[in-house]
């Protein structure tokens, strides 16, 4: 099948927050990025409802270090507040994956062509995403380009096994699980020789439930046809 991909994301600074740390209103990132962190990468690359991504693996190339800085945040209500910010310094990550089509969306089946999306995704990497990429937060603009999975030596190479403890992989959406609910989901990752191997969301044992949510459905209401679009061009071009 063409759905699979590889390629490199590499920024100045890096944020994938933990969770923990936000408490007093200050951030610090994890060791590495989470699968959800990725998965937004992939979906700033190219994103359609008829997809799903799933991060399959991720090299780490750059030694892991961190820089704290301090920060202003935005207060919205007035205030002067100082927090300090930690992020990863100088990450780099090749990142292996793959997309599969959104069984849960039936209205959307129609869609599902396989080689016209690979040939997309693949001209939307080249061109270095269809969205602006970041790396876990706003402030940390990242860049991507088609690379193959060992392309670039890492500095884990050599380094066994790495355990970083409990960390958040995802959130798990009722459009792509078919539940009407959503979640997160948790998990211990191992990194051995620079690389790190994602389980598929629906095998994370470790999950809890956030809250409700409705899928959002496509039908001809929220969808213009291509005649639509041609009749308000003619209707735009007699004025």
């Amino acid at each position: 099948m063409k759905n699979s991909y590889c390629f490199v994301v590499y920024a100045p600074y890096a944020l994938f927050t933990d969770p923990l740390t936000r408490i007093g209103g200050e951030k610090s990132t994890y060791q590495v990025p989470t699968y959800e962190a990725l998965k937004g990468i992939v979906e700033s690359v190219y994103w359609k409802p008829t997809l799903i991504h799933y991060i399959d693996s991720i090299r780490v190339l750059h030694t892991i270090r961190m820089e704290t800085k301090g920060v202003r945040p935005i207060e919205y209500g007035g205030g002067n507040t100082l927090a300090n910010y930690t992020y990863l310094k100088n990450p780099r990550y090749v990142v292996q994956g793959h997309f599969e089509f959104n069984l849960n969306r039936p209205d959307l089946e129609g869609d599902r062509n396989e080689g016209k999306h690979f040939s997309i995704f693949q001209r939307s990497l080249k061109a270095g995403g269809r969205r602006d990429i970041f790396l876990g937060t706003r402030e940390c603009q990242g860049y991507v380009e088609p690379c193959t999975f060992d392309e670039e030596k890492g500095d884990y190479d050599l380094i066994d096994e790495v355990h970083f403890g409990t960390m958040v992989h995802g959130i798990s959406y009722p459009d792509e699980t078919g539940k009407d609910e959503l979640a997160i989901r948790l998990w211990q990752p191992v990194m051995k020789n620079g690389v790190i191997h994602f389980p598929r969301p629906e095998t994370c044992n470790l999950v809890r439930k956030i809250g409700e949510m409705q899928t959002k459905q496509f039908d001809l209401s929220s969808i213009q046809t291509v005649d639509a679009l041609f009749d308000e061009f003619e209707k735009g071009a007699t004025r």
